[in-house]
């Protein structure tokens, strides 16, 4: 039988996913990776240029992003403008081959990961725990 164990959150994949990354193959290995494992929304944009204007009309749940794009080598500002949409900011996975040229700072905001990479190995970084209702909240509150 599926499900939750008692007492442990039950995980689930997001709903909507952003793939910031410059490389075309690797994107679309990423984009059916995803799509295969049931994420309804997956998009994916080559620039910094495309992220910021897809930021601003859309709120994915989690941004995969490739901090040293073609038309940028500077990530971080895609990074400080997500993490920049609180209260539910999405959760930020950086993608690099170069790990160690991440500025701390930046890097606290998710975790890195090593290119080359396999893009299964994200599925596991993107199932979090599912959000309980407020509905639920309040009864628990009150029980």
């Amino acid at each position: 039988m599926g499900g939750a164990q008692p007492g442990k959150p039950e995980l689930t994949l997001p709903d909507h996913v952003l793939i910031v990354e410059d490389n075309a193959v690797l994107a679309m290995a990423m984009e059916d990776c995803f799509r295969d494992a049931g994420i309804p929304t997956v998009e994916s944009c080559a620039t910094t240029h495309q992220a910021m204007a897809l930021l601003r009309t859309e709120k994915p749940d989690v941004v995969i992003l490739d901090v040293h794009l073609a038309d940028s080598d500077d990530g971080w500002a895609i990074a400080e403008l997500v993490q920049s949409l609180k209260p539910n900011a999405p959760q930020i996975i950086f993608s690099t081959g170069a790990p160690e040229d991440i500025p701390a700072g930046i890097a606290e905001m998710g975790p890195v990961m090593r290119k080359p990479f396999e893009a299964k190995e994200l599925l596991d970084l993107m199932r979090r725990p599912r959000k309980e209702g407020l509905l639920n909240r309040l009864k628990n509150a009150i029980s």
